[in-house]
């Protein structure tokens, strides 16, 4: 009897696509902003919330027709998915002031925007001249 021995290794294991990774970020700031969950966006796509958390990652592809239900169950265009990259570059990873070019993926900064403007006009308006003296300063 003649067993074969099959050894696996990562060394052939793919690496995740820039590309993938910023559509999944773009993904998760738009369910992020909508207020909705993991579990509500993948109901509303038909399938598990685990590849929702898969594509937000980046750790799995998302295909054309699996976007265009995300981005209608999202209330947003494709494009929207794409925005931040240009042809023939790498998505950033911060500007040159070394703010995070994602920086609504970060949740504190999203529930900070949240917060400003669920102000009135008025105080969002003194609360964003503080900030700016406050930054100057530093």
């Amino acid at each position: 009897m003649i067993y074969e021995i099959k050894i696996f290794n990562c060394i052939g294991e793919t690496m995740k696509h820039p590309v993938d990774i910023h559509v999944g970020k773009r993904v998760r700031h738009r369910r992020w902003l909508t207020g909705m969950t993991q579990q509500q966006l993948a109901e509303k796509v038909g399938i598990k919330f685990q590849q929702i958390q898969k594509y937000e990652t980046g750790m799995n592809r998302v295909s054309a027709s699996r976007l265009w239900d995300i981005s209608d169950a999202l209330g947003v265009p494709v494009s929207f998915f794409f925005e931040g990259l240009t042809a023939g570059e790498q998505p950033a990873d911060s500007d040159k002031n070394g703010i995070p070019a994602d920086i609504l993926a970060n949740k504190e900064a999203l529930e900070l925007v949240r917060s400003y403007y669920a102000m009135p006009q008025n105080q969002r308006k003194r609360l964003f001249d503080l900030a700016r003296v406050l930054s100057d300063a530093a």
